[in-house]
C-alpha cells in the first residue's frame, strides 16, 4: 500500500470528524480496522502482532483434534463444514487439516469455509489451503447450511465497542471529536443513569456486534448441529474498565496514532457472549482458561513427541511454543475458551473439570 492511501484514508475520517462531528467509538475502531486488515499481513516479527498459530504448531493441531474429536462425538455428519473466521496466514487451520489427515473420514467429510475480508490475507489464505478447495465468505450469514464446526480465535477481540463512563452518576458515550491537538476522546450525555455500584470515571465496554454474531452462531448451532469455538483474550465475569488498546510493531501506542495504520483490539466480555449464546438457544461450556484447555487437550504429550526428533534449536522453539501458550504470564491465563454447541449435544473435550 503506498503512503498516499495511508494518508487519504486518516485524512478523509479526520474531515467526516470535522465536518460531521464526533463519531461513535464503534465506528472509529470499524472504520480503521477495515483499512489496517484490507492492506496488511500484520502478523509475525514483521507485523505488530503475533497470535497463538504463529507461535507453535501445537495450537493449531490440537484445535484440529478437537474438531475431529467432536465431528465423532456427534456421529460423524457427510457433509459437515469447517469454518474459520478469521483465519490470517491461514497457519492455524494448515496445521489442523495435516494434524488430522489419518481420522478415517474426517477430510472426506469436511467443507473447507473461510470467513475473510482482507484481500491481503485472503490471498494468503487460498494459497496455503489450495488442497482443500476453500470456499470464502465475508460475513457468516453467507455460509451454506447444514452441521458445522467453527473456530474463531483472536477474532472477537477486533469487532467494534462502545463505551460509556460514569461522570456525576450519569453514564456519558465516549465518542471520537477533533480538537487542535487532533484527535481526542469527547464524553456525550445518555439518558441512562450510571450502573450500579460504578464510580465517577469507571467504564463499561459492550460489543454489539460480537453479542449479535454469537447469538447467530448459538441459534445455527442449536438448529443445525455442530460446534463453535471461541478462543480470545478477555475477562469473565463482566467487570468495568477500559480494555481498548492499539499495537504498532509489537508496542503499545494511542488509538489515535496512525489512524488505519495500528492494531486496535478490546478484551472480549466472555460473560456477554456466553448470555448470546443462551439467548441463541445453544449450550454453553466454559470459559474455561487457555492453559486448562490446551492441557486437557495434551499439549504436553504433543510438546514431548515433537521433541523427539528435533534438533537443539528446535527443541527450544518448541518448549518456548508450548510455554507461551499455557505459562499464567504469557497467555495462558488472559485467554479463555468458549464452546457453543447444542443443548443435547455431547460435551466438547477441553472443558471436563477445567477453570
Amino acid at each position: 500500500m503506498t503512503d498516499k492511501a495511508q494518508d487519504d484514508f486518516a485524512a478523509r475520517l479526520i474531515a467526516r470528524i470535522r465536518d460531521g462531528g464526533p463519531i461513535s467509538l464503534s465506528d472509529y475502531m470499524r472504520e480503521c480496522n477495515a483499512h489496517y486488515y484490507a492492506t496488511r499481513d500484520p502478523f509475525g516479527a514483521a507485523g505488530d502482532f503475533t497470535t497463538a498459530p504463529e507461535i507453535s504448531q501445537v495450537f493449531g493441531e490440537l484445535i484440529g483434534a478437537w474438531c475431529a474429536d467432536y465431528w465423532q462425538r456427534m456421529g460423524a455428519p457427510n457433509p459437515v463444514l469447517l469454518v474459520e473466521l478469521g483465519p490470517g496466514r491461514g497457519t492455524l487451520m494448515a496445521d489442523a487439516l495435516r494434524a488430522t489427515q489419518r481420522v478415517p473420514g474426517f477430510h472426506d467429510a469436511l467443507k473447507l469455509h473461510l470467513v475473510e475480508q482482507s484481500p491481503v490475507l485472503h490471498k494468503k489464505q487460498r494459497e496455503k489451503l489450495a488442497a482443500y478447495a476453500p470456499q470464502f465468505h465475508d460475513t457468516i450469514t453467507s455460509l451454506p447450511p447444514g452441521p458445522m464446526l467453527l473456530i474463531a480465535n483472536e477474532f472477537f477481540d477486533a469487532l467494534p465497542i462502545v463505551q460509556f463512563e460514569c461522570q456525576a452518576g450519569r453514564m456519558h458515550e465516549r465518542k471520537v471529536a477533533l480538537d487542535t491537538s487532533g484527535l481526542v476522546i469527547k464524553r456525550e450525555p445518555t439518558p441512562d443513569e450510571a450502573l450500579p455500584g460504578a464510580n465517577d470515571g469507571d467504564i463499561k465496554e459492550v460489543c454489539p456486534t460480537a453479542y449479535a454474531m454469537t447469538r447467530s452462531l448459538a441459534r445455527r448451532v442449536a438448529q443445525s448441529g455442530g460446534a463453535a469455538l471461541i478462543i480470545d483474550y478477555g475477562y469473565y465475569p463482566s467487570a468495568l474498565g477500559d480494555t481498548l488498546q492499539a499495537l504498532r510493531q509489537h508496542r503499545p501506542v494511542s488509538i489515535f496514532e496512525s489512524p488505519g495504520e495500528i492494531d486496535l483490539t478490546a478484551h472480549v466480555d466472555f460473560d456477554s457472549i456466553a448470555h448470546a449464546a443462551d439467548s441463541g438457544g445453544a449450550a454453553t461450556h466454559g470459559p474455561v482458561t487457555q492453559a486448562a484447555f490446551l492441557i486437557q487437550l495434551g499439549i504436553t504429550a504433543r510438546e514431548a513427541a515433537l521433541l523427539k526428533n528435533a534438533t537443539p534449536d528446535q527443541q527450544t522453539a518448541i518448549r518456548s511454543g508450548c510455554r507461551r501458550l499455557i505459562e499464567p504470564a504469557e497467555m495462558g491465563t488472559l485467554f479463555k475458551v468458549l464452546a457453543l454447541t447444542q443443548q443435547s449435544g455431547p460435551v466438547p473435550a477441553g472443558f471436563g473439570a477445567a477453570t
